[in-house]
């Protein structure tokens, strides 16, 4: 298997309904363990069983993110992450834009870019920074 960066995000106690909505904006497959289905779970407080231990989300055999509630409180969100989702046609950016910025705030509204692709920005209703681009072949 070839080195590839994957995306870890952690959420405080809303890593089913964050991991959700990319699902629902991305496509695929998203697989979800609770702390209380794990070896964890033991040392754990029953308050912390509902929560995500690990989750990720696939598609057509690709890792897109992988999430979790571990980190908990000391989550702090900001502008030094930022998700780049490079898109295989005009309409899957289109679709994937639309989705993801809904109840979020769009930064840069998809244009043509100098570069020659399409691009565009977003921070979605999680916090989380999108760059978008398609490059027509």
């Amino acid at each position: 298997m070839p080195t590839q960066l994957n995306v870890y995000l952690n959420f405080n106690g809303r890593c089913r309904e964050a991991m959700t909505f990319y699902q629902q904006c991305l496509g695929g497959d998203l697989a979800l363990q609770r702390i209380a289905e794990s070896p964890m779970a033991a040392q754990m407080p029953s308050a912390a069983g509902a929560n995500i231990l690990h989750s990720s989300l696939t598609r057509n055999g690709t890792l897109l993110l992988l999430g979790s509630d571990m980190i908990g409180a000391n989550i702090k969100q900001g502008n030094s992450v930022a998700l780049c989702l490079n898109c295989s046609t005009d309409q899957e950016i289109n679709t994937f834009f639309n989705n993801l910025s809904a109840g979020g705030e769009i930064r840069m509204p998809l244009h043509q870019s100098f570069w020659g692709s399409t691009y565009g920005e977003l921070t979605d209703k999680f916090g989380m920074n999108w760059m978008l681009n398609y490059t027509k072949n």
